[in-house]
């Protein structure tokens, strides 16, 4: 599994480093509730809605520079649309990851 990073970041900031700060502490403040509803949806087999929860997970994870794990993203939120969960534990793996990351920094 690719670590999440602060490249993409850093190239948005322009090395601006309190606009860097700003940006984690949004990403670290939105993803646990985000990641909840995902999961509550999920298990309620609410489909249509968890896809649209990927939908919003999907920009952090691109924001954290995770380029294979946003193409996983990409595809579950596509298979979730047309009712199918297959990829939710990969893509579990995925917020397990970036759970470790926001509690580390």
């Amino acid at each position: 599994m690719e670590e999440p990073n602060f490249s993409y970041i850093s190239q948005l900031s322009g090395g601006d480093k309190v606009f860097e700060e700003k940006i984690f502490k949004v990403l670290k403040m939105e993803f646990p509730d985000e990641k909840e509803t995902y999961l509550t949806n999920i298990a309620k087999t609410n489909f249509d809605l968890a896809s649209h929860n990927v939908h919003k997970i999907k920009h952090k994870i691109s924001l954290l520079g995770l380029e294979k794990s946003y193409e996983l993203a990409s595809a579950h939120e596509i298979n979730l649309g047309d009712g199918n969960a297959v990829l939710h534990e990969s893509f579990n793996e995925i917020l397990n990851t970036m759970t470790q990351f926001f509690d580390k920094i």
